[in-house]
């Protein structure tokens, strides 16, 4: 989970309450600051990085490292990266524009779209698409050791699928019921996925190929499917072993699918989250929809994106992911003021938070 949860977290409890008269503003943004954030790379944690910062207070944009691993090539600032979990803004803003126009309820019940998922039916209580967005679903994760070296080196290529990857969790019986807890995690994304088909009679990717990656012209964002590669210009991703470096940068996406499959880059995530929290891509109830937190002890994650306070008491709304090779975050403020788009190469997969992206996620936001 360490990997799973939004960087800015270890920040968000040390926020101190400011007057309700002295709104918190973003700092002037420090390029030398964010320059030095990417310097020195590779080390022993990272072989290259890059980001983006856009709003009305400043933008900048830069990378450091290398793109290759025993080459001199740079990363591309526009390069494009596994999103890993990042994907849960595709998905949650497709299911909040499919409630929109009337093609799903997302108070209706996993039961009603889904009448023989959850078995046995007396082990499970109503469960709705929204808890499902939120994280509060209660159904089990995947029982996969999906960022352990020796696991993914020995099923990197293989095919998932959706159905049976929720069966796994679903046959281990509910975590707690329903709405009483916040759980991060893939699985109710994995079962929106299956929810938007059944609801749409189509592929899930479609609909945010229609309603989101077309309509904004995120002509770098792609739903590999079952692709293993990264096409067009990206830094790879590495696994350091006692052997030497692996490239993990191909890999089958279908054990991610809707909750963590999608390949973007920094300029379509900007244009993603802007065009989500202040742009038209959701009608005003649907956009309120998608900022609302589930008021249960400790929950941050509304629909997809979470609220991060910072030290400042600046508010920001955002959303990390990672795969192996990749970790990544971006988050925006809701006034327009500031943007963060970033991504690291790893060279250690499912450990801590390494130190390249907090000194990128300090730069930019103090």
């Amino acid at each position: 989970m360490k990997r799973l949860l939004i960087p800015l977290v270890a920040l968000a409890f040390a926020a101190t309450a400011l007057p309700a008269h002295a709104a918190p503003t973003v700092p002037p943004l420090d390029r030398a600051a964010l320059r030095e954030a990417v310097a020195n790379l590779p080390d022993d944690e990272v072989s290259g990085a890059l980001a983006r910062v856009s709003g009305t207070a400043g933008s900048w944009r830069g990378s450091g490292g290398v793109a290759r691993i025993g080459t001199k090539h740079r990363v591309d600032p526009d390069g494009r990266f596994r999103i890993g979990s990042m994907t849960k803004l595709f998905t949650a803003t497709a299911a909040l524009q499919l409630s929109a126009q009337g093609k799903l309820d997302l108070d209706r019940t996993v039961q009603h779209y889904l009448p023989d998922l959850l078995q046995p039916k007396e082990d499970w209580g109503p469960i709705t698409v929204r808890q499902l967005l939120n994280h509060t679903h209660g159904i089990p994760g995947v029982p996969l050791p999906h960022k352990d070296p020796a696991w993914f080196f020995e099923h990197r290529y293989d095919d998932f699928e959706p159905l049976d990857l929720v069966r796994m969790g679903v046959e281990k019986g509910p975590r707690f019921p329903a709405g009483t807890r916040q759980e991060y995690g893939n699985m109710g994304y994995l079962v929106v996925g299956l929810v938007i088909e059944k609801a749409t009679g189509k592929p899930y990717g479609a609909a945010i190929r229609d309603g989101i990656i077309r309509p904004l012209g995120l002509r770098d964002t792609t739903l590999p499917g079952r692709d293993h590669r990264i096409k067009g210009p990206h830094a790879h991703g590495y696994e350091a072993t006692a052997s030497g470096y692996v490239d993990v940068t191909e890999s089958n996406p279908s054990l991610q699918w809707s909750a963590a499959e999608i390949i973007s880059n920094a300029p379509d995530l900007d244009r993603l989250l802007n065009a989500m929290v202040r742009g038209d891509l959701l009608p005003a109830k649907q956009r309120a929809e998608l900022l609302t937190v589930p008021p249960v002890p400790g929950a941050t994650h509304a629909l997809g994106i979470q609220r991060i306070e910072l030290p400042s008491g600046v508010v920001v709304w955002g959303k990390t992911g990672d795969r192996p090779g990749y970790n990544n975050g971006a988050a925006t403020t809701l006034d327009g003021s500031r943007t963060l788009v970033y991504s690291v190469n790893t060279l250690h997969m499912g450990g801590d938070l390494p130190a390249a992206s907090n000194r990128i996620i300090q730069a930019a936001f103090g």
